[in-house]
């Protein structure tokens, strides 16, 4: 038969598009590639063979309707004996070649033929051995059951056909599919019903693991454990030549920050100096065994430390502390981490990973900065040598940086010389240094393994333990040891006797939790799973922001039994490791040894460490937080985006002048009545015919006078999924359509569009991806409502008839109200002479 004679086709179901699969003439692709029957063969074809030379004549497109003959088709009707057993669902139709040999037909040949006695429907099911993958057509496709409350990891291995109690099933024993077992009542109290039936019914399965048995992966629990524990997927990838450089970006890093946690702890968090160096040793080991970032480093931040010692704070504020009740302000300390990472471990188990996204650019910049103005206000007490004389000041201390700045400018004179010195010029080296390595890193890589802050920690502290300047005056570390006198204190923190501080430590706790996940989130998208630039790295482990909060709630819950810090993700800290020759997670458990030897073993030798040289360092971080401000507002200026604008200058205006609890309030409260306001509003659209075409329409609204409006129809367009959220003003914004012919119009406007103009509603609902009872409801009212005016309402580009929006269209009446399936269409276009035709015109 030659391609003349071929009869078009139109593909009105999957199985009729099989027949698209043969072409007119076979592509040569696969001749290119396959063998010949024989080495004599091989020799005697060109390489090009016309279809005639080499292919068996083509053949006509495939009929799948049950009552076809087979030799019609062409088809075998046993598979081949010496086809790969992986393909064994598919067949391939007769040829003339010899008996045995493989098909030799281009790519686009026809691939399946289902049998008399199966389906068409579970011949597609079977698809994915083609290598295409694809979605199970029996898995759940509304949310529910095992797999769609749990995951398919808990679904599948606990109750599916992989589950925990073994592979080997005797008949009638747990997960043999045969009724009786655990697993099959579960799978059919959970999965559906009746699709698993005693006797040989068919199993309901999820798609991940219809997908693995299909493709040969046979241990699920295998594969879920090295997913959830990446620890056992890198570990066996190390490599010694890895060692070299996460042992050198450990040491690296171990020098800039196990000072500035000291910092951390001491004068932001007002807790013992040592809990601060605890956020080192436990946090980057457990981060290491559990998450998904192999070069991210955790550890403390400033904007967690504040915040935590606000609680502190507020608590002494309250009674329940004293400034100089180290045990009790290390346990308010534990309390808070303990409950960060609660919150954020529970948002992973649940699968909040797009928590990140609730707070806005504005709102983070705006919060961000004015914590860092809040604590180089702070510091500059103890830089000039004024924290004895602000603890008399009343109420200085645990004032807003008003306050500060006021007592600031009042007391300048009473400044410590000394102090200010060695705080100011400790200052200035560090950020000369810093400025230094930015200009010379692009020339001098290098540059990034010069520990200077670890220097200027090291030479003030012999400086003045040589020259005496603590007889005169200058504040030093002293002793840095536990509140127990334990070198690793353990104390559970949600014990009931904590509890009393729960109230206050709740909101902070969520924000701490909130911004630490925001910015690990930051650091993990930006240093990606680790590969490297030349694939020299770790393969295959998969960023996840879902583990990444399991791991980090674990983390900061073991943390918080040893009263740590706050730990998580730190874009520079993590930047420092990457760049130093950190390429596994093993320089976090490095970094963590490291840190229980300076506890171990260094921590005496920080006795003559100067308070202010630890303030001047945290003053870096500080600088380091506004620095990007000026850059987003111009930014915003650019756009003229005052509503950002606003909010940043809102929040940080509030942060300075009252309190960071306030600053955090209006933050968090406007950003999320933002996302609120975003997610209610209806975004439905009138649409009018381009001029000089039938079947383009275009937005009315965006295309003001470039559009036509078509006489007696109301044309809307729902370009989003309908749910309870953003069906509440539905009626209220299509009223505005059929008065106004826009949603623009103030209500209080008279009806402007002829009521003539509306006797027919077309829904383009090509954008309903997805629909909950809410959203039918609300539809099913507003589909009522036109069919009692005498409206005729229709339908076009609906999803298909195994999509959840179909299934709630007809279970709800929609369909059966409208007029049944003739009002639903396949175009705009098709719609309109459907009404033409209804309403004769």
């Amino acid at each position: 038969m030659s391609p003349s004679d071929s009869r078009p086709l139109t593909p009105h179901t999957h199985s009729h598009s099989r027949a698209l699969h043969q072409p007119s003439t076979p592509s040569r692709l696969k001749h290119s590639h396959a063998p010949g029957t024989s080495p004599q063969e091989d020799a005697q074809s060109p390489p090009f063979a016309t279809p005639s030379s080499r292919f068996p004549p083509p053949l006509k497109p495939f009929n799948y309707d049950q009552n076809t003959d087979p030799a019609e088709d062409n088809l075998p009707t046993s598979p081949s004996p010496l086809r790969p057993s992986f393909w064994r669902n598919y067949s391939t139709h007769n040829c003339s070649q010899s008996a045995g040999a493989p098909c030799d037909h281009g790519t686009f040949s026809p691939r399946v033929r289902p049998n008399r006695s199966t389906s068409v429907a579970s011949t597609l099911e079977e698809e994915s051995d083609n290598g295409f993958g694809g979605r199970y057509a029996r898995s759940q496709p509304i949310v529910g059951g095992v797999n769609g409350i749990l995951g398919d990891a808990v679904g599948d291995t606990v109750f599916g056909d992989g589950n925990i109690f073994g592979d080997r099933n005797a008949a009638g024993s747990i997960g043999d599919g045969k009724g009786g077992g655990w697993s099959d009542c579960w799978s059919r109290w959970w999965g559906g019903g009746g699709d698993n039936k005693g006797g040989g019914g068919k199993k309901t399965m999820s798609t991940t693991r219809w997908l693995a048995k299909n493709h040969g992966v046979r241990n699920n629990r295998r594969m879920y454990l090295f997913y959830y524990f990446p620890f056992l997927q890198w570990v066996t990838q190390y490599r010694w030549s890895f060692f070299k450089g996460d042992l050198v970006a450990a040491l690296t890093m171990a020098s800039f920050y196990i000072p500035m946690s000291l910092s951390y702890a001491e004068n932001l968090g007002h807790i013992p100096a040592i809990n601060g160096l605890y956020s080192f040793v436990f946090n980057p080991f457990i981060y290491a065994l559990l998450g998904s970032c192999p070069q991210m480093v955790v550890g403390p931040e400033a904007a967690g430390s504040l915040l935590l010692g606000t609680v502190v704070k507020t608590s002494i504020e309250g009674g329940q502390s004293g400034d100089e009740d180290d045990a009790m302000n290390a346990r308010i300390a534990g309390v808070v981490t303990g409950m960060a990472g609660a919150v954020i471990f529970v948002a992973g188990l649940t699968r909040l990973g797009f928590l990140d996204s609730v707070l806005s650019r504005p709102f983070l910049r705006g919060f961000i900065s004015a914590i860092g103005f809040v604590i180089l206000v702070d510091q500059l007490i103890p830089e000039m040598g004024l924290t004895h004389l602000a603890k008399h000041a009343g109420g200085v201390s645990h004032g807003s940086s008003l306050d500060k700045i006021i007592f600031l400018v009042e007391n300048v004179q009473h400044s410590h010389r000394l102090t200010c010195a060695v705080a100011f010029g400790s200052f200035a080296v560090i950020m000369v240094c810093r400025e230094l390595k930015k200009r010379l890193q692009p020339r001098f890589p290098s540059v990034a393994y010069v520990p200077d802050r670890f220097m200027v920690v090291v030479l003030s502290a012999v400086f003045t333990w040589q020259f005496s300047w603590h007889d005169q005056g200058l504040e030093i570390l002293g002793d840095v040891r536990s509140s127990t006198g334990s070198p690793f204190p353990f104390r559970f923190p949600f014990l009931p006797a904590h509890m009393k501080h729960v109230r206050s430590a709740m909101s902070t706790s969520f924000l701490i939790a909130l911004l630490g996940f925001f910015e690990s989130s930051v650091a993990a998208k930006s240093l990606g799973g680790g590969e490297g630039k030349h694939g020299d790295g770790l393969q295959g482990i998969s960023l996840s922001a879902n583990r990444e909060l399991a791991a980090l709630g674990v983390a900061n819950i073991i943390g918080g039994c040893f009263m740590a810090l706050p730990a998580f993700g730190g874009y520079g800290r993590s930047k420092v490791n990457a760049s130093t020759g950190g390429k596994t997670p093993m320089s976090s458990i490095l970094l963590s040894l490291i840190t229980v030897i300076c506890i171990l073993c260094i921590l005496p030798y920080f006795y003559y460490l100067p308070k202010s040289v630890l303030s001047s360092m945290i003053s870096v971080v500080a600088y380091s937080l506004i620095e990007e401000a000026p850059h987003d507002i111009s930014f915003f200026l650019r756009l003229r985006a005052m509503p950002e604008l606003f909010l940043m200058s809102l929040i940080f205006l509030s942060t300075i002048f009252y309190s960071l609890s306030l600053g955090i309030a209006l933050g968090i409260g406007l950003s999320l009545l933002s996302v609120i306001r975003h997610a209610t509003k209806p975004r439905i659209q009138i649409l009018g015919k381009v001029p000089g075409t039938s079947t383009e329409f275009e937005n009315a609204e965006a295309s003001p006078g470039k559009v036509e409006f078509v006489d007696g129809c109301l044309i809307v367009k729902i370009p989003e999924p309908l749910t309870f959220a953003n069906t509440g003003d539905l009626k209220g914004r299509l009223r505005r359509l059929e008065l106004y012919g826009t949603t623009a119009a103030h209500p209080a406007l008279p009806r402007v569009r002829d009521q003539r103009h509306n006797r027919n509603v077309i829904f383009d609902i090509h954008g309903v991806t997805g629909l909950d009872g809410s959203g039918t409801q609300v539809l099913k009212e507003i589909v009522d409502g036109y069919v009692e005016r005498g409206v005729r309402v229709f339908f076009c580009r609906c999803p298909g008839e195994e999509s959840v929006v179909w299934r709630l269209f007809v279970k709800s009446g929609i369909v059966e109200v409208c007029g049944g399936r003739g009002h639903f269409l396949s175009s705009v276009d098709e719609a309109l002479r459907a009404a033409e035709r209804v309403g004769g015109g």
